[in-house]
């Protein structure tokens, strides 16, 4: 087998927005430090995504220490990472309950003028907010905003496989993975169990069922459903279109690109 290193590292501050890549990330239970922390949700707590907003591609957001900086066309707003306000908000992310605080009034008007509708930019209120029923695995983990698992992991070969099924190539950031890793076999990240990358373990759990969401642009917001339909020719499994897997953190650290993924 061919070396297995880290290509590419990502997180998605903002849940259903733009994604940031980075060269090192700090891997906690729950997620990448700083992933996935913040969500909008609207006027009866729904939190909201690309699936029903599709301009959510195109905020994009940038942390830099305690700030994290927001920008929208010509427009930008900051706030402290840190910062929550407000009394507790129990919101659901689909099967699950997260208890979260608003980030500050300013911010959820800012993100509502844009959006045209009333909105509020909450944040995960501690590390142990959310637990999520792993039915797979038959455990309960603790996870960020994120759909469902804190990690998502995609091998190169897998999405250049894709491509040579597709009349126009895609990007790896439609899938909106954690972790690029260079392969050599499609889909052989399916296959890992007990996986290192540096000072950090995971263990996978499942691979990862796919939705409308890897249709769209991650930089236009324009929809092609050639993907998931592609996908569907080969990588259906019952009523899901697998494409990457579900991983979960066993012992924190930090992970850089250039590292040597070890299983």
């Amino acid at each position: 087998m061919s070396s297995l290193i880290i290509t590419n590292l990502y997180i998605y501050p903002i849940k259903g927005m733009a994604g940031i890549e980075v060269n090192e990330a700090q891997a906690r239970s729950i997620g990448f430090l700083n992933d996935r922390r913040w969500m909008l949700i609207d006027a009866e707590g729904r939190f909201v995504s690309q699936r029903n907003d599709v301009a959510m591609v195109q905020f994009k957001p940038k942390v830099d220490g305690d700030n994290m900086e927001v920008s929208y066309d010509n427009d930008a707003i900051n706030f402290d990472v840190n910062q929550l306000t407000g009394e507790l908000i129990l919101t659901q992310v689909w099967d699950d309950i997260a208890t979260t605080r608003e980030v500050n009034t300013d911010v959820s008007t800012w993100f509502s003028d844009h959006l045209r509708k009333k909105v509020k930019l909450v944040r995960l209120y501690n590390e142990g907010a959310r637990i999520h029923h792993a039915s797979v695995s038959k455990e309960d983990i603790p996870v960020s905003l994120a759909d469902g698992y804190p990690y998502l992991i995609l091998g190169s070969e897998s999405l250049h496989f894709l491509n040579t099924k597709l009349s126009q190539p895609v990007l790896m950031n439609r899938f909106r993975p954690n972790i690029v890793v260079s392969t050599s076999i499609a889909h052989e990240e399916d296959t890992w169990g007990d996986i290192k990358i540096g000072e950090s373990t995971f263990y996978n759990v499942k691979p990862c069922g796919r939705c409308q969401v890897i249709t769209i642009d991650q930089a236009t917001g324009e929809i092609n459903n050639d993907i998931l339909k592609t996908l569907s020719s080969y990588r259906k499994q019952g009523n899901n279109v697998m494409f990457g897997t579900n991983v979960v953190c066993r012992d924190g650290g930090v992970i850089k690109v250039g590292d040597k993924l070890i299983v």
